[in-house]
């Protein structure tokens, strides 16, 4: 899933339990929902058809250089199959018109999004983890902060220097509430996730406002700043991912959305997600993805 839809759908779920927020903007278009019925024997595929985002770097895009395109094509080598696309914004009913939207007398126009919460609702079933990450801390070095290298390095920065950050995070995301419960609101410079221009991506606070000072620090999910801080070499950027605290989720388990009722197909995936486990791993750690354990869930902390 591209980070849009997992703003989207982790805002769902976490204002359910509290937090991540739709990054959803357009007004939905005509799409038909369909029940789809269990299928004990699947189709024979042709194709691993993919549902993406075409410009939510770094998980998607038109040219197939993002985490998602990549796990993708991994997976149809593995099965055999060409890897297809349909793009939609992941903005506002992604799931409904992309993975449920069928017309009469068609067949659906992909299969898999490569991307969503487990757990978290959004209207597709969801594998098994492929990574679990977490929001991050972002800032660049020779700003006053050398120093720091955990949220508790961070917070006990003098208070006179902290209350003069300007702190960059999308408005009703998991990071806006960790600066409330740190009474660093006033700090905060939001963000608006639902956003209608197409050619918003998310990363744009890290790699237009951070770099050029016009933010001193940027709090967001967790490969979007592994991979742009990889990406920008100067000034050089540091990424602490945040553990989840009471009250606020800061970390979650990403898996593959699919449609309800496919349950060989699903199991045919999450058999893909063991045996491709190495090459998974290879292509988080090629993007940069800050990949955290179970000690950052709130059950743990």
């Amino acid at each position: 899933m591209s980070i849009r839809f997992l703003f989207g759908k982790l805002a769902a779920g976490q204002r359910l339990a509290a937090q991540i927020a739709a990054a959803a903007c357009l007004a939905t278009l005509p799409a038909q929902a369909q029940t789809v019925a269990p299928d004990d024997a699947p189709p024979a595929r042709k194709a691993l058809r993919v549902c993406q985002d075409p410009n939510n770097m770094p998980f998607s895009n038109l040219k197939g250089e993002g985490i998602e395109n990549k796990l993708a094509e991994l997976f149809g080598t593995a099965m055999g199959l060409p890897v297809t696309y349909f793009s939609f914004p992941q903005r506002l009913a992604f799931v409904r018109n992309t993975l449920r939207y069928k017309l009469p007398g068609e067949d659906f126009r992909c299969d898999v999004i490569m991307g969503m919460p487990v757990g978290g609702g959004g209207g597709a079933q969801v594998t098994k983890p492929l990574y679990r990450s977490a929001y991050a801390l972002v800032f660049a070095k020779g700003r006053g902060m050398d120093q720091v290298s955990s949220s508790a390095d961070f917070l006990a920065l003098d208070r006179a220097f902290l209350s003069k950050l300007r702190i960059g995070v999308y408005d009703k995301s998991p990071a806006s509430d960790w600066l409330f419960r740190h009474q660093l609101t006033d700090q905060g410079v939001p963000y608006p996730i639902r956003n209608a221009n197409p050619d918003q991506y998310p990363g744009e606070i890290i790699e237009k406002d951070l770099t050029a000072g016009k933010i001193d620090v940027a709090i967001v999910w967790g490969p979007i700043a592994g991979y742009f801080a990889q990406r920008i070499q100067s000034p050089k950027l540091v990424v602490i991912p945040l553990k989840s605290e009471p009250g606020v989720r800061l970390s979650f388990e990403m898996g593959i959305g699919l449609r309800f009722g496919e349950r060989e197909w699903k199991q045919q995936i999450e058999g893909l997600i063991d045996s491709q486990r190495a090459g998974i791993d290879a292509i988080l750690k090629e993007f940069g993805v800050p990949v955290v354990d179970d000690s950052y869930d709130l059950r743990r902390n």
